[in-house]
């Protein structure tokens, strides 16, 4: 299996293994949404310590209004998160190329 296969089934395993803890075992409620971000996301999670953050996050990501967020709706927060890695990433390098250039 490739990497970005193990990643794709990783999301997919990760998602089920809480929304499967109440309700609809397809979908995740505020109260799972809450427990993931805090357990997997919990880098993430620490630099923000306003409470109303998983309300706006449910909020913006819950397209149809059913108060849970489906496996399509979680992937947008994903895939939010990981440009905007691959943005600071980026930034990053190319700040480090800036100061060797100065050094030169």
């Amino acid at each position: 299996m490739s990497k970005l296969e193990k990643a794709i089934e990783g999301l997919i395993t990760v998602f089920h293994s809480y929304s499967s803890k109440e309700g609809d075992k397809y979908k995740l409620s505020k109260a799972e949404l809450k427990t993931l971000l805090h357990e997997e996301l919990s880098d993430f999670m620490a630099c923000c310590n306003d409470p109303a953050v998983i309300d706006k996050i449910m909020t913006d990501l819950d397209e149809n209004g059913d108060q849970e967020l489906d496996f399509q709706e979680f992937v947008i927060l994903v895939a939010a998160l990981t440009v905007a890695c691959n943005e600071f990433f980026e930034d990053s390098c190319k700040n480090k190329e800036k100061g060797q250039q100065k050094k030169n």
